[in-house]
């Protein structure tokens, strides 16, 4: 009787030994897609926040009656793709710089999404 039983441990200890190997092909694209979204996701927040940070220092200097683009491209290191510039109406009114940026992921996700065009305004009251 003792027989059957040892029979049917060795047959059910047989029968998981792929099962372990099967999860793991089944879980392993899930977790690098997730770990691979989470790297270009803070890339990008990264550039966002850059990109809003140099849009405030150029609606600065236009507030102030500077040339904004080398704040601009002091802050982000190379020169946006895309610059909109509103001057200041006299003393009054307010001062807005919007930029836009292409960004690009590093990571497989990107082949898939390709590249996202991030925008950041930054606007300032004129100095009288």
């Amino acid at each position: 009787m003792f027989q059957i039983f040892r029979r049917f441990r060795r047959a059910c200890a047989t029968a998981d030994t792929g099962a372990a190997a099967v999860e793991m092909a089944l879980v392993t694209p899930l977790l690098l897609l997730m770990l691979f979204g989470l790297i270009d996701f803070g890339r990008m927040f990264n550039a966002q926040i850059t990109l809003t940070e140099a849009a405030r220092e150029g609606a600065r200097a236009v507030s102030l009656g500077l040339s904004p683009d080398p704040r601009i491209n002091a802050t982000l290191g190379s020169a946006p793709s895309s610059t909109t510039i509103t001057s200041c109406a006299g003393t009054t009114g307010d001062a807005s710089v919007a930029l836009s940026q292409a960004f690009h992921p590093v990571t497989p996700i990107g082949s898939v999404i390709g590249a996202v065009t991030i925008r950041a305004t930054g606007i300032m009251p004129c100095s009288g």
